[in-house]
């Protein structure tokens, strides 16, 4: 796709508003002119309106007509005496190359009049000193003003004799300086009034009189005398502009094969509140269009596209505002805590809101909007509604930019770790109905990342599906033992629960205690791991401060006692390898009936080293005004005693275990001499 410049149009083909019949009446009015004087016609509008456009359209009418059209712009030029010089330069190289040779050589000959002396100093620091420089400059000066008149008579009788209309267009005067506007404007009336020479120019009014009115005499009055026909660009109606956005942002993003989601519902608000009141002109529509298409194709689809429409209309049209919004990404995006009351939160969150609203200057209004459609979370502090946690999930599902990662990637172009793992979440949902595959593409992944991924899915838990519950419980309970500790933080949840907020929400999503029976009866022999096993028992189960009771008690009951069989009769070696033995042996002699066998421990060093280094745990402390996080190691020494008949028999395996052959972890065996040296940890104790 060919974005398309800032360029004004040239034929009636690109005539996007229907002003070719409206330019053509204005060059059949140019045309019926008396200009055996001359004319100076005008052609108004504001900046970006389309008056080089409808000049152009005009052309066609007198180019048929058969008028020299000579284009001169003086945008090109600084300065009097460069403005001066290169006008009648162009003009005569222009008439020369058009074939009027007489009425080239005479135009270059009344130029040289105002170019030829233009060393000569009327001002400076010097003159006073050189003597007889006055004298000099009033030779000068009277022999000028005899070559202007006889010159300029000259060039009337040539002109007099043209037999087509010469109309020269003085475009882009609104681009100028002040001081360039009043030179042109005097340019003008210097030779306006030769026969058969039409001035078009075509300038903004408000700018030009402006300008004007800073020689002392009114702008609009000193424009009336010189002008004999003034057309004002008429404006576009609504409709139309309407039209021709839509169509730009369409033919923006033709080609982009992926330009994001869009939401047809919130489209029709974000477009009249946002987009629509900051485009004037087609000048913007362009540039607008040219925005959208760079920013939608960098973004390869990751954003919401119509957050991103609205976003780069800002960006184009209010840059201050665009430059606020990236230093207010807290205050947009922070939602509202349901337990914290009035007063609690930060300060500092609504004071971004309320410096973003006050660089929009006139277009307070217009951010309000913003805030309301794309940032919901920022809404209570302008007076609206008060959105909690439970809809960053669908914000960051829906790619809209009133997630933090979304907004964040907006401006920066780069996805955070967050978001990154629900993009890769985002993928692995896609296949959780599908066991093989959802396996296999979680096990593709980074596996220092895979934690992140599977937290992330819980972003799409109101789309759980009952075909979703068996594949996804087998997969995920088979990758917890595999996943790596990290570094926590002092509220961090640790892997085991990142999954089990997963797999409960995925039971819960049956909604039917017969279903979930059958789900994990179906799931337990494909499972692994023990200690994972007794995750998903205790999950659907009754036992307190685990269960959710999602199966009668009686069949948790059942799931529990089959469950201590099979640790009883599992082999040291396959105990050893168990993630969280220590658990694992814990509940099975905590929970088992009278009825059950006693849990005896096998006395081999493999299994002694699993079970001490599982009771290994580490307490961590943060001391006020640092961000630095402690840990210690601890043992649950008495847990060890109890589950080895006492200490000596828990010291007689140890010393057992120092004498194998097997790969022992020294700094384990140190921390446990301490301990039965008597050791202990107080609670001021970080050693």
């Amino acid at each position: 796709m060919k974005v398309k410049g800032d360029n004004p149009i040239r034929d009636v083909q690109e005539d996007s508003l229907g002003r070719f019949n409206v330019a053509k009446l204005f060059a059949q009015q140019i045309l019926s002119l008396d200009i055996s004087e001359g004319a100076v016609v005008g052609v108004l509008g504001e900046w970006g309106s389309g008056k080089t456009s409808f000049i152009n359209l005009a052309r066609p009418e007198l180019e048929q007509a058969c008028a020299v059209i000579l284009d001169f712009n003086p945008w090109m030029f600084s300065g009097a005496e460069q403005l001066v010089e290169r006008f009648f330069a162009e003009m005569s190289a222009q008439l020369e190359i058009k074939n009027y040779t007489a009425a080239a050589k005479s135009i270059a000959e009344y130029g040289e009049v105002f170019s030829s002396f233009s060393w000569v100093p009327v001002l400076g620091s010097w003159v006073g000193p050189v003597k007889g420089i006055t004298k000099l400059v009033s030779q000068v000066l009277e022999a000028r003003q005899e070559g202007v008149s006889r010159r300029r008579e000259k060039l009337e009788k040539i002109l007099e004799k043209v037999e087509q209309p010469i109309i020269v267009i003085l475009d882009d005067i609104d681009r100028l300086s002040s001081s360039e506007i009043r030179d042109v404007f005097k340019l003008v009336r210097l030779t306006a009034s030769f026969p058969n020479v039409i001035y078009l120019v075509a300038f903004d009014r408000s700018r030009v009189e402006q300008a004007l009115s800073e020689q002392g005499v009114p702008g609009r009055t000193y424009l009336e005398k010189i002008l004999q026909i003034a057309v004002d660009l008429p404006s576009v109606p609504s409709a139309v502009m309407i039209h021709q956005i839509s169509t730009a942002i369409d033919n923006a993003i033709a080609e982009i094969e992926n330009p994001g989601p869009f939401d047809d519902q919130v489209w029709p608000d974000i477009f009249m509140e946002m987009i629509h009141p900051l485009i004037r002109n087609m000048r913007d529509v362009r540039r607008y269009a040219a925005s959208v298409h760079g920013t939608v194709k960098a973004l390869e689809g990751q954003i919401a596209l119509t957050d991103v429409l609205a976003l780069e209309a800002i960006r184009t049209f209010l840059p201050d505002v665009h430059t606020e919004l990236a230093k207010s990404v807290e205050s947009l995006t922070t939602t509202s805590s349901l337990t914290s009351g009035a007063g609690t939160e930060p300060p500092e969150l609504k004071e971004q809101i309320n410096s973003l609203i006050k660089v929009a200057d006139n277009h307070q209004d217009l951010v309000k909007d913003i805030i309301r459609r794309l940032f919901p979370a920022g809404e209570r502090h302008i007076g609206g509604s008060h959105y909690g946690p439970d809809w960053i999930s669908r914000w960051i599902r829906e790619r809209r930019v009133a997630h933090k990662a979304i907004l964040e990637l907006y401006f920066e172009r780069v996805a955070g770790e967050g978001l990154l793992a629900f993009t890769d979440a985002e993928r692995a949902f896609s296949l959780m109905n599908n066991q093989s595959a959802f396996d296999k593409y979680l096990r593709s992944l980074d596996i220092e990342h895979l934690e992140d991924v599977i937290a992330s899915l819980e972003a799409f838990e109101d789309k759980f599906a009952p075909e979703y519950v068996e594949p996804c419980l087998t997969v995920l309970l088979n990758i917890l033992p595999i996943l790596p500790e990290k570094p926590r933080g002092l509220f961090s949840f640790d892997s085991g629960t990142v999954v089990r907020r997963i797999t409960f929400r995925l039971l819960r999503s049956l909604n039917d205690p017969t279903k979930v029976e059958g789900v994990v009866k179906s799931v337990l022999p494909k499972i692994k791991s023990l200690s994972t096993k007794i995750d998903l028992i205790v999950q659907v189960g009754h036992l307190e401060g685990g269960g959710h009771k999602f199966v009668s008690e009686e069949v948790a009951k059942e799931l529990e006692s089959n469950w201590r069989n099979e640790v009883r009769k599992a082999t040291p070696k396959a105990l050893a390898k168990e993630k969280d033995l220590f658990r694992l042996l814990f509940a099975v002699k905590k929970h088992s009936t009278e009825n059950e066998p006693t849990l005896k421990l096998p006395d081999t060093p493999i299994l002694t080293h699993a079970i001490i280094k599982n009771a290994l745990g580490y307490t961590r402390s943060q001391t006020a005004g640092s961000r630095a996080i402690r840990q210690s190691p601890r043992l649950q020494w008495d847990n060890l005693i109890e589950f080895f008949g006492g200490q000596e028999e828990l010291e007689a395996r140890i010393n057992k275990l120092r004498l194998s052959k097997i790969k022992k972890d020294n700094e384990l065996i140190s921390l446990v001499d301490k301990y039965l040296s008597g050791w202990r940890p107080s609670h001021f104790d970080d050693d």
